[in-house]
């Protein structure tokens, strides 16, 4: 994923991780899967924010040099700050990466195609609310120049493969749930978002700190509760005529239980069932696929019920793959 930093610092931490006993009993009786609940990136988090907010000297160092002896470094953190690790381990991330916007616009570009319609949008497991401001972005996608091309932030992925249709995509209202989502307007969960992008990245910290002061001036909706429960609810308010209702997420599906995927899938087909050439509804997923063998956009289209592979991706849609 482009981060030696990160890279180096997890192999030290899986070679030191007995120097932190709580951080290291939380990581082996782990129940799940690991993997799928992203422990390393949890574990990578927590040492980043530590090195940024200067918590320990040599771990800061560390980071702003991006050499030197990462076994001792890392070693001597865990033992300073084991109980602050094994507790950061108990929350799921805040990544909330804005380059998979692109994903999701060129995904809408293609809907957009289909109904020519303006959207309503809903996104599920929204952190922050930074893609819900997806409008408010400028894109170059393949050539095709989207969005807003006043903005200040561009989102330009390697774009392989033929360019998305050059359709006109009008977003008139986003919202999204979180069980927990980020206030921005306090500081300190704006740092516990840039904890969460590789250190050795600048150009994305540099970008999230623009998207940060965009949703400062356009604070998303976001509701608090439980994406399984709240879509029902959301997909069962009266659709207004000549508006596509939209529902979109990106690398959420692996916090939630098989049980809970399930009756995502099953609500979504039931309000697909009847949507109409009028109040149309489109699923946009930016998943990784089984067995996490890759990122895939999905579009599903109703009525109908259409559904298309329409790219592969980097996690963080870095470069896009378009199928379609």
């Amino acid at each position: 994923m482009d981060s030696p930093l990160t890279a180096n610092v997890l192999e030290a931490s899986k070679r030191v991780l007995a120097a932190g006993a709580r951080t290291a009993q939380s990581i082996a009786d782990w129940k799940g899967n690991r993997g799928h609940a992203a422990v390393a990136l949890r574990l990578a988090g927590g040492l980043h924010w530590l090195a940024r907010q200067g918590k320990n000297a040599m771990l800061s160092d560390l980071y702003q040099n991006r050499t030197g002896n990462f076994d001792v470094v890392i070693a001597n953190t865990f033992k300073d700050h084991d109980e602050f690790l094994a507790d950061w381990l108990t929350s799921p991330p805040k990544t909330n990466e804005v380059g998979r916007a692109a994903a999701i616009m060129a995904a809408l570009l293609v809907a957009s195609e289909k109904f020519g319609l303006p959207f309503e949008l809903i996104e599920l497991g929204s952190s922050a609310g930074l893609n819900l401001n997806l409008h408010r972005y400028a894109y170059d996608l393949g050539g095709v120049k989207t969005g807003d091309l006043s903005s200040d932030v561009w989102i330009h992925p390697d774009w392989r493969g033929s360019p998305p249709p050059n359709a006109v995509v009008d977003i008139r209202s986003t919202r999204g749930v979180d069980m927990d989502p980020i206030d921005l307007a306090d500081p300190v969960n704006t740092e516990r978002l840039l904890a969460y992008v590789w250190a050795d990245r600048d150009d994305r910290l540099e970008r999230l700190s623009r998207v940060i002061a965009v949703a400062r001036k356009f604070p998303p909706r976001i509701d608090v509760g439980d994406a399984v429960s709240w879509i029902e609810g959301a997909l069962a308010e009266p659709q207004p005529e000549g508006i596509v209702r939209g529902v979109f997420h990106s690398i959420v599906l692996q916090y939630i239980s098989n049980e809970g995927r399930q009756r995502i899938h099953d609500v979504i087909h039931a309000a697909g069932s009847i949507a109409t050439i009028q109040r149309p509804l489109v699923w946009i997923s930016f998943e990784w696929n089984e067995p996490r063998g890759g990122i895939e956009l999905r579009l599903t289209m109703w009525p109908g019920g259409e559904e298309r592979l329409l790219a592969s991706s980097h996690a963080h849609g870095q470069w896009i793959d378009w199928m379609s």
